[in-house]
C-alpha cells in the first residue's frame, strides 16, 4: 500500500483549483441509468469512488468511456439488475443504483452496502421509501431485492434527514406515475445538483435546496451534458489547510455559498480573507482562536469537515468544544492526532480539545476519509517527518491530494 510523507512547517503559497464534487458525482452517474440517451459529464473528479461507480455501470450493461475530467454514458442497453457484492462492500454509494434501475426498470438487486466505518449507516428509510411508491422489499442472502409492478407517487415523511435516501428516492420517483413529495429531505448542494442534472434530462422536481421536495413523475427522461459541482467539502479543506499553516492561498473554483459556514468559523477563529467570484483568497494564522462547532445537516457545519476543524483547533490559543451530533464513530482521528502531540479528549459524541504550541511529525494511519484529510492537514503543521499509512482512505475522496499540496510548497510525496 502507499503512504504519504510530509516534512511538516512549510508556508503555502500560491492557487489551487477544486475538483468536482465526489458526493455529487456518484448519484448522479448513477441516475444516468435512468435514460436510454447519452449522458456527458464533465468536470467529474477521478476518485477510487467515481472508479468503482463507473464499473458498476458497466456491470448492470452500461457502456462508458472517462476520458479526463469528462465521463461519457450511454445505458441503451441495460440487461442485468444486479449490483455485485464485490463492488459494493468497497462502496456506499453503490446503494444509488437502486433508486435508477427501480425507477427505469421496477426492479433491482444490491448488496448491503459497505464503505468508511464512521457508524451505523442503515438503509431503512431508502427502503421505506420504495414500498410507500409501491415496491416489493426482501433482504436475503446479504442482497436487497426490489420489485414493482409499477411505481406510483407518494407522501414520503422522513424521521431523520437522510442524503442517501433523499437521493434514491428522487430517482425512483423521476419516472413513477403521479406527484411524490419528500418531507425532512436532505437539501445537501450535492442533492440540488442531483435534481437540476435530472431536470436538464426532463425531470420535474421541484423544491431542492430545502427540506422539501416535489418530484412530478414523466414517462422517459432524453440525454445531455452537465458539469458537476466543484467540492465544498475539498474547498474547506484546502481552506483549513491554509489556515493550520498561517499560509495564504487562493482557492479556485469554489462553490462559495455552499461553504459559508466554515468561513464563519475560519474568520471567528483569526483567518482574514477575500471572496471574488469563485475564488476565495485566505490568510492562516499561527495560533487560531478556539471556536466550537456542532455538526449538522446542511446549511450547518458538515460533518464531513469535523476531522479537519478537530486538526486546526488542536493549535488553537485555548481550549474549543466539537459536538459530532451525525455519526457516532466519526473520532477515530482523535488517537492519531495526540500521537502528533495533540491534546484531546473524547467523551461520547463531545471532544475537548486543549490547545497546544505545535505538533510533532509521527507516523499514523487513516481509519476513514475525511480523517485522513485531517492527519495531512496536522502533518504539514507538525514539526520533522509525518508518515501516514492506509491512505487508499484518501483516494476515495480527494484527487492528486498530495499534487495540490505540492504545487502550493507543501513537501509532501506518495511513496510505495
Amino acid at each position: 500500500m502507499d503512504k504519504i510523507i510530509i516534512e511538516g512547517r512549510n508556508k503555502l503559497s500560491g492557487s489551487v483549483r477544486i475538483s468536482g464534487s465526489k458526493n455529487a458525482a456518484l448519484p448522479i452517474i448513477a441516475s444516468t441509468i435512468l435514460t436510454a440517451k447519452e449522458c456527458v459529464l464533465t468536470n467529474v473528479p477521478r476518485l477510487n469512488d467515481v472508479l468503482v461507480m463507473n464499473k458498476l455501470i458497466k456491470t448492470v450493461g452500461g457502456d462508458t468511456d472517462f476520458t479526463g475530467n469528462t465521463l461519457y454514458i450511454r445505458n441503451k442497453n441495460i440487461t442485468n439488475f444486479k449490483a455485485p457484492y464485490d463492488l459494493v462492500k468497497t462502496m456506499r454509494a453503490s446503494v444509488y443504483v437502486m433508486g435508477a434501475l427501480l425507477g427505469r426498470y421496477k426492479q433491482a438487486e444490491v448488496a448491503l452496502p459497505g464503505g468508511c466505518v464512521i457508524g451505523e449507516r442503515p438503509i431503512n428509510l431508502h427502503l421505506q421509501g420504495f414500498e410507500k411508491l409501491g415496491a416489493k422489499i426482501k433482504i436475503e442472502h446479504g442482497y436487497i431485492k426490489a420489485k414493482a409492478k409499477t411505481l406510483k407517487g407518494a407522501e414520503i415523511n422522513f424521521d431523520v434527514v437522510s442524503v442517501g435516501a433523499t437521493a434514491n428516492i428522487i430517482m425512483a420517483a423521476t419516472l413513477a406515475e403521479g406527484r411524490t413529495v419528500i418531507r425532512n429531505a436532505a437539501s445537501e448542494p450535492h442533492i440540488a445538483d442531483l435534481a437540476v442534472f435530472l431536470n436538464k434530462l426532463g425531470a420535474k422536481i421541484n423544491g431542492h435546496g430545502t427540506n422539501t421536495i416535489e418530484i412530478r413523475g414523466v414517462p422517459e427522461l432524453k440525454g445531455g451534458k452537465y458539469s458537476i459541482t466543484p467540492d465544498y467539502i475539498e474547498t474547506g479543506t484546502f481552506l483549513v489547510a491554509a489556515g493550520i499553516t498561517g499560509s495564504k492561498i487562493t482557492v479556485d473554483n469554489t462553490p462559495v455559498k455552499d461553504i459559508e459556514i466554515v468561513l464563519n468559523k475560519l474568520q471567528e477563529a483569526g483567518c482574514r480573507f477575500k471572496i471574488n467570484g469563485s475564488k476565495i483568497t485566505i490568510q492562516g494564522i499561527d495560533r487560531p482562536n478556539p471556536a466550537n462547532i456542532e455538526t449538522q445537516p446542511y446549511p450547518g457545519f458538515p460533518t464531513d469537515m469535523q476531522a479537519q476543524w478537530s486538526a486546526f483547533m488542536s493549535l488553537s490559543s485555548g481550549a474549543s468544544i466539537i459536538n459530532e451530533t451525525i455519526w457516532e464513530k466519526r473520532f477515530m482521528h482523535i488517537p492519531e492526532l495526540n500521537r502528533m502531540g495533540a491534546n484531546i479528549s473524547v467523551k461520547g459524541n463531545t471532544a475537548v480539545v486543549e490547545g497546544v504550541a505545535g505538533l510533532s511529525g509521527a507516523p499514523v494511519m487513516v481509519s476513514d476519509l475525511r480523517a485522513g484529510a485531517s492527519l495531512v492537514l496536522a502533518g504539514l503543521r507538525a514539526k520533522g517527518t509525518t508518515e501516514i499509512s492506509r491512505i487508499y482512505h484518501l483516494d476515495r475522496g480527494y484527487e492528486r491530494i498530495e499534487k495540490k499540496f505540492e504545487m502550493l510548497g507543501a513537501k509532501i510525496k506518495r511513496v510505495k
